[in-house]
């Protein structure tokens, strides 16, 4: 009995020292015992999660045309019991968390998880991490796919996600938890500048 316990232990430290070990350019999480890793975010998924991160950090964290009472944190690592994520972005009601931790990593459930959905991290992101939300009781749940360009919105119901929305095209986003302060879901794209516009512009400068 007691060389079994250890030999758990032994594995545990054996995984978190692998976290650890994970390089800079890598994302790592421990989900259901099992290290997880994928690359750092490509160039259309980092604008659109950091054009989302604009679009809420004004009126929900800071109050500028909104309520405020939010903590609005991009990629931080959530220690929830045993699982270790990292989403791309994670909300808190300022009353559930009044203050920031003194650690690295967040051990407060968030409210709020948005995953920016990408092939490298999709099956995961749907699969097993909407699960251990769910378990964790996460209220709300995000999908934002920069490929597909669309937004679901999820809310947590008796231990169930619920789809409130898909949102498409030019769509105005009023999602819960930030459905007071609207906004284009166009914004969260990068616009390419076409080769007739570069044109233009050369000829104007």
């Amino acid at each position: 009995m007691e060389f079994g316990f250890m030999a758990d232990i032994a594995v545990k430290k054996s995984l978190m020292d692998e976290f650890m070990e994970m390089p800079s350019n890598r994302v790592a999480e421990i989900l259901n015992g099992e290290l997880v890793s994928h690359p750092r975010p490509a160039p259309k998924h980092a604008f659109a999660y950091s054009s989302l991160t604009e679009e809420i950090l004004g009126p929900f964290q800071k109050g500028r045309g909104g309520p405020g009472g939010w903590i609005i944190i991009d990629e931080p690592e959530l220690h929830l019991g045993e699982q270790i994520l990292v989403p791309d972005l994670a909300g808190w009601r300022k009353e559930r968390m009044p203050a920031l931790p003194e650690t690295a990593w967040f051990e407060t459930v968030p409210d709020w998880v948005c995953e920016i959905i990408s092939p490298s991290t999709g099956r995961y992101d749907r699969g097993v991490k909407r699960e251990i939300y769910a378990d964790k009781g996460v209220q709300y749940l995000w999908f934002l796919d920069p490929l597909q360009q669309t937004l679901e919105a999820f809310q947590l119901r008796e231990g169930q996600w619920v789809l409130l929305s898909t949102v498409t095209g030019n769509d105005e986003v009023a999602l819960a938890p930030f459905a007071a302060v609207p906004f284009p879901l166009s914004n969260l794209w990068f616009e390419e500048l076409r080769p007739e516009d570069q044109k233009n512009k050369d000829k104007e400068s």
